[in-house]
């Protein structure tokens, strides 16, 4: 076995030829169920995902947000931007680590930075014409590797969540009313 960043070379040659050909198995379904808790406190539960013709359900995470105290929130948890600023930097660090991995590239450190400016005013609803999301996110890598760093960024834009965030993605937000519990009788 060869390993490089900390991957079986080997395997992922392998995985890429398994998916080159468009049969339907490159096709991968991902599923995230989230419950309130009150103010700005949810979970998410992962559990599960669909690829490779097959459904993958050995897993379970589960992630909370909250809001920050100033946001009215009890701070339990890193919010919703935060969350997204950290899937964006470990899907920006994982892509350059496998790409590089798939080119012979070592890396031997990586560390990534990311600085999102959002303007609440647009969440809040008082400022129709502030966006409601991030109007700037900035990306700074320090890597230590051989390979040039243009190389390195070349690499790590293959992240998907780089393109989402990028490019956007249609979102089909659907919201259904359900009946109200009744409560018990004392």
């Amino acid at each position: 076995m060869k390993e490089v960043n900390g991957i079986d070379t080997d395997a992922l040659s392998t995985v890429i030829e398994s998916f080159k050909e468009a049969d339907g198995r490159s096709e991968f379904v991902f599923r995230t169920r989230t419950r309130w808790l009150g103010g700005g406190h949810s979970k998410t539960t992962i559990k599960g995902f669909s690829g490779a013709f097959q459904e993958h359900d050995s897993r379970q995470f589960e992630l909370e947000a909250d809001e920050p105290r100033v946001l009215l929130g009890a701070d339990s948890a890193p919010n919703p931007v935060e969350h997204l600023l950290q899937s964006l930097a470990a899907c920006l660090t994982g892509s350059m680590a496998y790409h590089a991995a798939a080119r012979g590239i070592e890396i031997h450190a990586c560390e990534c930075t990311l600085r999102g400016e959002i303007d609440i005013r647009g969440f809040l609803g008082v400022a129709p014409e502030v966006r409601r999301g991030f109007r700037h996110i900035e990306v700074r890598f320090q890597v230590e590797s051989d390979a040039p760093a243009g190389k390195l960024s070349e690499l790590a834009r293959f992240s998907p969540v780089l393109d989402v965030v990028q490019h956007g993605t249609v979102v089909d937000l659907q919201v259904e009313t359900i009946p109200i519990k009744a409560e018990a009788p004392a």
